[in-house]
């Protein structure tokens, strides 16, 4: 059982708190896992803010939450956990001891969380006035939002100026797609199933795709979207912490340290692409006006309101990782803003069988494919090859073995990953979260591609509602491979 502990939102009034954070909290609250005496302690910078902030989060509930979860009762009792303060993250000020008299009025040894929902470029200090006002203690953490930096240098910066006032141990670097149950079960579906721990190398696998498409484009981001572009947004973080897990070795045990050493063994297995090699091996796009879901949406430069940007709001990438696993197989990975559909998952597609018995009246035999969606529901498809039953001649079809995760579980659980790691972080345990080693690896794998980039060319085009540019189809053909696209194949 959690003990309790307080959670300061540095930040409680921007969009990822009231959007995510504090619906994560409400749930939790929800299947009892808020311990009696916690605290929830979101900043905001005015006093008049401050008075407002439980009206703020009580509309934010009822608009974030799905559809069934929000009722007042519920509210009433969860509202008695927040505890609105108002702090500039940037100045110290008398507001900075108030906090401080609000956390030390329990003497225990309650944990605190500082989770900072702030631009990187204020960590640094955020972190430093959290030490000169001595609130630091021995059972504290502080949790940071992806991208760091928005190279290897910054984050090394970054990384550096948090760690003179919280030990590595302290430092929770979150990425929520590590916390979807899904992404979890990853490792459960590998690593406790002898069916696919047996054919998970590069003696059954012909490739796998990695894919994260969003329908949406800018939204409030384009001051910082416009400066990172998908390549840091996604492919630095989302989409390479995904391919660690697909990738890695069985950890010696499911410990923090374990998971992060055999991810880190990917990251220095993944073959640098330098100079050429990123012309040959990556396609990046930037999308123009075009039919979204029956709706007209516009381009990203109209978004952007400027009239020209490099940006890249698409990445698609062939990488290899040069260990003895996975020799010879291209990762797919694959990201982009207004594509035709919301959807993550990881496409593992096996090899054909190495002896056909059939002839070809039968019908083309398919390889067997494994796909694992994160969003927008969470299932598991295995596809496999089978005698159609309604035909007395031997006709052969692939059918789809298909678990609903959210069919199997109906006991009220949510599954919701921002959940379940700020709950990790108040139980100080690190093992979803990423390692300083990590971010660095990563970095020293995206900053050739990035000078590669700067130095010639521009992102192709593609319409609004698409799959992303030709070229990136034309990546994976130049192989026989073809993208899985959602909902598009059986």
């Amino acid at each position: 059982m959690l003990n309790p502990f307080d959670i300061v939102i540095f930040g409680g009034g921007g969009d990822l708190a009231l959007r995510k954070l504090l619906p994560a909290m409400y749930r939790a609250y929800q299947e009892g896992n808020l311990p009696k005496g916690s605290r929830i302690l979101p900043t905001v910078r005015e006093e008049n803010k401050q008075k407002e902030y439980i009206e703020t989060a009580h509309q934010a509930l009822q608009s974030f939450l799905s559809a069934g979860e929000f009722n007042e009762k519920d509210w009433q009792a969860f509202s008695e956990f927040l505890v609105p303060v108002v702090v500039n993250v940037t100045d110290i000020d008398d507001n900075w001891d108030k906090l401080k008299a609000i956390l030390d009025e329990d003497a225990s040894d309650k944990s605190r969380v500082f989770y900072l929902s702030l631009p990187p470029a204020v960590y640094g200090r955020c972190c430093e006035i959290l030490s000169l006002k001595s609130l630091i203690t021995d059972t504290s953490r502080v949790v940071v939002e992806k991208p760091i930096g928005y190279c290897g240098e910054s984050a090394e910066e970054i990384n550096g100026k948090i760690a003179q006032f919280f030990s590595e141990e302290q430092i929770f670097r979150i990425d929520h797609y590590l916390g979807k149950e899904t992404v979890q079960n990853l490792m459960a579906l590998r690593f406790s199933n002898a069916l696919f721990e047996n054919l998970w190398d590069a003696k059954s696998i012909d490739n796998i795709q990695i894919s994260i498409s969003e329908t949406v484009g800018l939204e409030a981001r384009a001051g910082f979207y416009d400066k990172a572009g998908a390549l840091r947004d996604m492919v630095q973080n989302h989409l390479l912490q995904l391919l660690c897990l697909v990738a890695m070795e069985s950890p010696h045990k499911l410990n923090a340290n374990s998971i992060r050493t055999e991810k880190l063994k990917v990251l220095e297995a993944l073959r640098p692409l330098v100079d050429a090699d990123v012309d040959d091996n990556i396609v990046r796009g930037q999308y123009v006006p075009g039919d979204l879901q029956g709706k007209l949406v516009p381009g990203y430069l109209e978004e952007l309101g400027e009239g020209s940007s490099i940006t890249e709001t698409f990445v698609a990438i062939r990488a290899h990782i040069d260990n003895w696993r996975w020799s010879g197989v291209p990762f797919y990975l694959r990201t982009g803003k207004r594509m035709n559909k919301r959807c993550a998952e990881i496409v593992v597609e096996y090899k054909p069988v190495s002896h056909n018995v059939y002839d070809d009246s039968v019908g083309p035999i398919q390889p067997n494919r494994l796909v694992i969606r994160l969003q927008p529901e969470e299932s598991i498809q295995l596809t496999l090859m089978s005698k159609r039953l309604d035909n007395l001649e031997m006709q052969l079809e692939p059918v789809t073995l298909n678990i609903e995760l959210s069919e199997q579980y109906k006991n009220g659980f949510h599954s919701d990953s921002y959940k379940r790691l700020m709950l990790d972080a108040a139980a100080n345990n690190p093992a979803l979260f990423i390692h300083r080693h990590e971010v660095r690896q990563a970095w020293q794998w995206i900053d050739p591609i990035v000078a590669r980039w700067q130095e010639k060319g521009a992102p192709a085009l593609y319409r609004a509602g698409s799959w992303g540019p030709e070229g990136a189809d034309e990546l994976l053909a130049e192989s026989g491979h073809v993208w899985f696209n959602a909902g598009e194949q059986v």
